[in-house]
């Protein structure tokens, strides 16, 4: 086969002389048209770059896709809310101290008392005193003095009543420093979220589909006394102790030390969410913890930056 040979190349420019330039397919073959260019080639930089209407118009579609990317993430912020405050739930507002009650005001079960005191207890305690200082009477009623026996009544229920009075100041919760309220706090979220009362409320999780090949595991034993350790539980006291610590920090600008303690404990918090997330599948225990508790999506979803 005889060699073919391309008429663009230069090595033909000496012999055809003259007629190289005069040659139409040599003229096309130099100098070829285009017909597009690509958007993000050099020659549409470059010629961007020299017509100051196409940079005006680069410019401004910079600006406003900076703008609506700066509003997207406002929303998505918006939209995730606040990885530390809660949303203003009734069981927020108790745990903050708005909904506050007198001790020895009634003798329901709602009163809160100090030293582990129950209002039952409290109660009993009260009659019998009033019963053992009680005045004795004469059995002899000939040579009794009513008007005495009168009096001793009467000083002995002004007595009782003092009392009454002095033992209700000295268990009142607003006379017990800081780790008696969070004491208090703690017992409220374990009998608040505590599997040994929720289960008697909440339905079961969603069944997972299980496979005849896996393992069938015995029956787990059941649970005695209240349960404390619970991820729901944790959750509500890690809860409880970062409404107290939000609350110092906001008048304390300069404490460091609590700073880091309260990003350690969002950080907990946010892996027991996830964990507690995965392990119930969205169910109704998951349910009712982030609406008592007030949660955002912002509480376990990201990464938290404080």
């Amino acid at each position: 086969m005889p060699p073919r040979f391309l008429l663009q190349q230069p090595c033909f420019k000496a012999f055809t002389g003259s007629s190289y330039a005069h040659n139409p397919l040599a003229a096309l073959s130099s100098n070829p048209c285009k017909i597009s260019v690509r958007a993000g080639s050099a020659e549409t930089r470059e010629r961007r770059r020299h017509d100051p209407f196409l940079m005006a118009q680069s410019r401004q579609r910079k600006a406003a896709n900076l703008s609506r990317q700066q509003a997207l993430a406002r929303e998505r912020e918006g939209s995730l809310g606040d990885p530390v405050e809660s949303k203003p739930t009734p069981f927020i507002e108790e745990l903050k101290g708005t909904q506050t009650t007198s001790p020895g005001s009634s003798s329901s079960g709602d009163v809160t008392l100090n030293y582990f005191v129950k209002p039952e207890g409290l109660k009993e305690a009260l009659e019998y005193s009033k019963n053992l200082t009680s005045p004795l009477e004469n059995l002899d009623r000939e040579t009794a003095d009513p008007q005495l026996e009168k009096e001793a009544t009467e000083r002995h229920l002004q007595e009782h009543r003092n009392a009454q009075e002095a033992i209700n100041r000295i268990i009142s919760i607003n006379n017990g420093n800081t780790a008696d309220h969070t004491r208090l706090l703690i017992q409220k979220c374990i009998d608040t979220f505590g599997r040994h009362n929720t289960d008697k409320n909440l339905p079961p999780k969603p069944a997972a589909v299980v496979h005849d090949s896996a393992t069938v595991h015995p029956d787990k034993t059941p649970r005695v006394g209240p349960d404390t350790g619970s991820p729901e539980v944790q959750v509500a006291i890690l809860t409880a102790k970062i409404i107290n610590l939000s609350r110092h920090l906001q008048s304390t600008n300069k404490d460091k030390h609590n700073k880091r303690n309260l990003r350690l404990l969002v950080h907990k918090r946010q892996k027991l969410l996830r964990y507690l997330r995965k392990k119930e599948r969205g169910g109704p225990r998951w349910q009712h913890l982030v609406e008592t508790l007030g949660l955002s999506d912002s509480a376990w979803k990201g990464e938290i930056s404080m």
